[in-house]
């Protein structure tokens, strides 16, 4: 095989791959639409869990912070709270998050579902 058919070869192999990541990263690209947040990378599921946290500070629901919590699916919501308390404790995380991280913790410790009764 003659040096001109090889440069020829490569040529248009950069040429695949260039216009191939145009396509994928300017043309189009890959939007993401109503997912779920346990497909995230774990410093945004512990943000995801933070910012529950934080509306458990203000409501003090613990029946909407489980409902919250169960986004993330298989796992209890003492969990997933314990993970990301964990998360944030490897991470330097400020003092008033890892707080409202652990009376989440609690609550999710002692959360009870309400019963709904049959008709």
């Amino acid at each position: 095989m003659s040096s001109s058919k090889i440069i020829t070869i490569v040529i248009a192999i950069v040429i695949g791959i260039a216009l191939g990541l145009v396509y994928g990263w300017v043309i189009e690209p890959v939007e993401y639409t109503n997912v779920t947040p346990n497909v995230l990378r774990e410093d945004y599921r512990v943000d995801y869990v933070l910012m529950t946290a934080e509306a458990y500070q203000i409501d003090f629901d613990s029946d909407t912070a489980a409902r919250r919590l169960a986004i993330f699916g298989g796992s209890s919501p003492t969990v997933i709270v314990t993970s990301a308390l964990d998360y944030a404790n490897r991470n330097a995380f400020s003092a008033e998050e890892i707080a409202a991280l652990q009376d989440l913790l609690t609550a999710m410790q002692t959360y009870q579902p309400e019963e709904i009764p049959n008709p």
